[in-house]
């Protein structure tokens, strides 16, 4: 018999492999100061594009002023054990009215985590003879729900509506053949890496074909997409098809937590049979009040959103000037897409962070395919002008000297050991 832990460090896995060399710089960066557009890496000041704090309440003087008050009010212990044992208060069911009437919907659940309960709604929802399509670029915390799932499941091609249709007409016939089940499909409001909304509207046209309840994660689109906010269903003029709306507070909020918004009796279903929130502690009174405060905020200051995509557009726009790939998106979410090896985008962020001064998140091989680099930018209400300015210079530069050849290296520096 083997030591269980003989295989772990044989093998650390794709990204653990480059930890000795990446830790601290790479993966696992530390940020310090206050939350905003500039913060401090390794003591030097970083104009950052890598928080998804799309609206700018991490920060906001309100947001730490009513923080603070909760915190010294309650403390992070009340209210003690889960909701449904001895951790439920009047303000975690204002939160959840608030949030379903705000979504245009009968009811809401809270949840502790976004990656925690879309896996848990998931497991609660679908029994072994139900059938998940799902989208292939939908997020790891779906797929991981989904691996909980002792039933079938089907990819579609990512908002590949026809690819769509043909996994719905298989997951129709094997419910028919089995004689039990249903059908649920699950997509994004807005994918957080290519930054392209789900074609929620086509998707829930194909309903007039096929019977089946839609479940929409919408991390990236509450509180950026829509006239007052509401999401990416509320921007494409179709909330009522969304059968259950999912978002986490951890973006648009600037907070810990999520909700799942639907019919009172689904959510009475899902409220009672979800296992992460029977048995986990109820979300501390500060987070909940703090996130009462900040729903209240999205709804009654358009001008946080206004600002978030006078600076995407700007940002998005600049880079298109000159010359660079964004892709599809059309959100907030900004890829800049370029040609290069591992060695090369490693040193190109190097060169970003050490002389440039810009801190963003880089995915390279083995997240997608060898010789490509994907930049994925975050703009949010915090950011200036200058911000924008000195971050499409910074990138001309560096992608001029990539195309020529400069961050072609034999050897990277070991970067956790750097100082």
């Amino acid at each position: 018999m083997a030591d269980i832990f003989e295989k772990l460090v044989k093998n650390y896995g794709p990204i653990g492999q480059h930890r000795e060399r990446a830790h601290g710089y790479f993966a696992f960066p530390k940020l310090e100061g206050d939350i905003g557009s500039r913060m401090k890496f390794r003591g030097k000041e970083m104009i950052v594009w890598s928080l998804n704090n799309y609206l700018g309440l991490a920060n906001h003087p309100e947001i730490r002023k009513t923080d603070a008050e909760a915190a010294k009010e309650f403390g992070l212990a009340l209210p003690m054990g889960a909701r449904m044992m001895s951790g439920n208060s009047n303000y975690h069911e204002q939160l959840e009215q608030e949030l379903a009437e705000f979504e245009q919907k009968e009811d809401a659940i809270l949840m502790n985590f976004g990656y925690q309960g879309i896996m848990s709604a998931i497991d609660a929802i679908c029994g072994r003879h139900d059938v998940i399509v799902y989208d292939a670029e939908s997020h790891a915390c779906i797929i991981d729900g989904l691996r909980l799932h002792p039933g079938h499941r089907y990819v579609f091609k990512h908002n590949d509506v026809e690819d769509l249709d043909k996994q719905l007409q298989r997951a129709a016939a094997l419910i028919e053949k089995q004689n039990a089940g249903g059908i649920l499909v699950i997509t994004e409001g807005v994918f957080g890496m290519a930054g392209d909304q789900g074609k929620l509207k086509e998707i829930a046209e194909l309903k007039n074909k096929y019977e089946f309840r839609l479940l929409v994660d919408d991390a990236h689109g509450f509180g950026t997409m829509g006239k007052t906010g509401a999401g990416a269903g509320e921007e494409q003029n179709c909330q009522d098809a969304i059968d259950l709306y999912f978002s986490t507070f951890a973006k648009s909020m600037a907070s810990i937590g999520a909700f799942m918004a639907g019919p009172k009796i689904i959510i009475d279903y899902i409220r009672y049979n979800i296992r992460s929130q029977i048995f986990a502690k109820s979300l501390p009174m500060p987070i909940v009040i703090g996130n009462l405060k900040r729903l209240e905020m999205l709804r009654t200051m358009p001008e946080l959103k206004d600002k978030l995509w006078s600076n995407a557009l700007k940002l998005q726009n600049g880079l298109k000037e000159r010359g660079f790939d964004i892709g599809k998106t059309d959100s907030p979410v900004t890829p800049v897409y370029m040609k290069g090896g591992v060695e090369e985008a490693t040193a190109m962020v190097m060169d970003l962070r050490e002389n440039y001064h810009i801190f963003c998140s880089i995915v390279v091989y083995p997240v997608i395919p060898k010789g490509h680099i994907i930049y994925r930018l975050i703009p949010t209400a915090a950011h200036t002008d200058a911000d924008i300015e000195e971050t499409l210079k910074a990138f001309t530069e560096t992608k001029a000297k990539l195309d020529a050849g400069a961050y072609k290296v034999e050897a990277i520096p070991d970067m956790a050991e750097a100082k």
